[in-house]
């Protein structure tokens, strides 16, 4: 089943006061979602890949072209496609427990049932024990465990998820992907993950999708079967990421050029 449809989608910002020039940032991409994928978008920085979980996610609109959710035009945020940062965006003065219960504020809920919620979510990311802690006295990957149980507390239908664990050492982001992987496997969802580091995207994806340099473009998709061996030394590992690794670009050139801007 398709979730999100980004149809012949291009983003465009002014670089000048006339707005008559604009840089664009990503350039006539056409791609589906699918439920139950695990999604990730590799390519040089300022390729766009950010840019188009903003879109996903309702915080901005395209230049050009739409973005549907299932078969409805995206203009705003929904609690149906949930967000982590690369940034830990907690609330620094409210207990971790708190951070994880605000994402319930909405919803018409009994305030002993959102306790209930935010509690699980922490028991899922192994944070139980640190729902009483204000984020400044966690590590850096217990923040974005947070920011995890945060969108697991809400339980949108997309994950969108913005190299969040880039700012970690190896050893923690290895082992939060693997958190990941283990909470996709059991919740179901749709997760698209923007990374840069290859080995983290063969680990993780049912499908990676290649971006050009800037004006971001998709270049190519590989599936990756779900029983194939993630270990890194496998034959078909090594074999996959030397086609992707092949396939990258080198650089990243901005393109500016006129551009008819929806207002």
């Amino acid at each position: 089943m398709v979730l999100i449809e980004v149809k012949w989608v291009t983003k465009a910002y002014y670089t000048s006061r006339r707005k008559d020039r604009a840089r664009i940032v990503l350039d006539n991409v056409s791609m589906n979602f699918h439920d139950n994928e695990f999604v990730c978008l590799i390519g040089p920085s300022g390729c766009g890949k950010t840019t188009l979980l903003n879109l996903i996610a309702g915080f901005e609109r395209p230049t050009v072209g739409e973005v549907l959710y299932k078969g409805r035009k995206v203009t705003s945020p929904s609690p149906e496609r949930g967000v982590v940062f690369q940034e830990y965006s907690l609330f620094p003065w409210m207990s971790v427990l708190d951070n994880v219960r605000f994402a319930l504020n909405t919803m018409d809920l009994s305030s002993d049932r959102k306790d209930d919620i935010a509690r699980n979510a922490l028991a899922m990311v192994n944070l139980t024990e640190f729902a009483d802690q204000r984020p400044n006295l966690l590590s850096g990957g217990m923040k974005q465990r947070v920011a995890v149980a945060r969108l697991l507390a809400m339980d949108p239908d997309v994950w969108l998820m913005d190299e969040p664990f880039s700012s970690l050492d190896e050893q923690t982001r290895k082992k939060l992907d693997s958190d990941i992987l283990n909470i996709w496997r059991i919740k179901g969802k749709t997760i698209v993950f923007v990374t840069h580091n290859v080995d983290e995207a063969l680990h993780l994806a049912t499908r990676i999708v290649l971006f050009s340099e800037s004006p971001g473009r998709v270049i190519k998709e590989w599936k990756v079967a779900r029983d194939m061996p993630r270990t890194p030394e496998s034959p078909e590992m090594v074999a996959l990421k030397k086609e992707i690794t092949d396939a990258m670009p080198a650089c990243a050139c901005a393109d500016v050029r006129p551009i008819e801007i929806m207002e």
